[in-house]
């Protein structure tokens, strides 16, 4: 349930900061301009950042011990989080990558959570 969760936040996520520069005129007369701060982006990456960490470590803990979800999570949120620091025609390329790579990290967590195979190997109940 965390993963799909976390899977929705970080597209919503994406898709604010691609159709940003689309709606930037018209959030001031929508009383939205705050959405168009990095101050709002960087809370909204740490908040997808902490829920994902919650079911990974779920994931991790329950099924699959295995650290390499954790890796590709926060590898995306370094890339999603550096992005600002590059010229606005690249810009879209870090949002996407960076994620790209935290929705991998959450179905790679669902697939090691629904394995039974291994389940069964490690006597875990699914």
């Amino acid at each position: 349930m965390l993963d799909r969760i976390g899977i929705a936040a970080t597209s919503l996520c994406a898709l604010h900061c691609i159709l940003l520069p689309i709606l930037l005129p018209a959030l001031p007369l929508l009383g939205l301009s705050f959405l168009a701060d990095h101050t709002w982006e960087h809370v909204f990456l740490i908040m997808t950042a902490l829920l994902g960490t919650v079911a990974l470590f779920s994931g991790f803990k329950r099924y699959h011990r295995r650290l390499y979800p954790f890796y590709i999570l926060y590898l995306g949120v370094a890339v999603y989080w550096i992005k600002h620091d590059f010229a606005e025609e690249v810009q879209p390329f870090f949002i996407i990558v960076g994620a790209a790579l935290m929705v991998t990290a959450h179905f790679i967590n669902l697939k090691l959570c629904n394995s039974c195979k291994q389940c069964a190997d490690e006597g875990c109940t699914a």
